[in-house]
C-alpha cells in the first residue's frame, strides 16, 4: 500500500511516502508563506522519484495539530482533496510518533473521511464591524 504523508503545521512542511511501514522518500523544506504554491509540486517530485504519480497513492496520514492556522488548513485541504478525488482512505494524527500511529491505523483499515485540524487553542475570530 502507497501511503502519502503530510505535515505542515510548521514553517517547515514535510511529506512522505511510505510503501507500508517502510519509507520509500522523505522531503522537508522551509515553506513559509509558499507553502499553498509549493505542496503540490513537492508531492508529484517525491510521487516521480519514486516512479510513482498521484493514482498509485492508497492511503493518507496527515498531521492534525497542534500548530499553524494556515499552515494546518493548507495542509489538510490537500490531504482531504486528495483523500476524496482519489477515493482513498485518510487518518490524522496529533502525536510525536505521528507517521508510525498513522500508518498502524492505516493498516488496521481505518480511515476517518475527513481530517479536520486542531489548532491547539480556539481560534480567534474578529467579529463582523456590521
Amino acid at each position: 500500500m502507497i501511503i502519502l504523508t503530510i505535515r505542515t503545521d510548521s514553517p517547515e512542511a514535510e511529506i512522505g511516502l511510505f510503501d507500508g511501514q517502510k519509507e520509500l522518500a522523505y522531503k522537508k523544506w522551509q515553506a513559509h508563506r509558499q507553502l499553498a504554491e509549493t505542496i503540490h509540486q513537492k508531492i508529484e517530485k517525491l510521487l516521480k522519484s519514486q516512479q510513482k504519480d498521484w493514482q498509485d497513492i492508497e492511503g493518507i496520514v496527515a498531521f492534525k495539530g497542534p500548530g499553524s492556522f494556515t499552515g494546518l488548513r493548507i495542509g489538510l485541504s490537500v490531504a482531504n482533496a486528495l483523500a476524496a478525488s482519489l477515493g482513498i482512505p485518510i487518518v490524522g494524527t496529533d502525536n510525536e510518533d505521528w507517521i508510525g500511529s498513522g500508518l498502524s491505523a492505516l493498516s488496521g483499515a481505518q480511515n476517518e473521511g475527513v481530517i479536520m485540524p486542531e489548532y491547539g487553542s480556539p481560534v480567534h475570530i474578529t467579529a463582523p464591524k456590521k
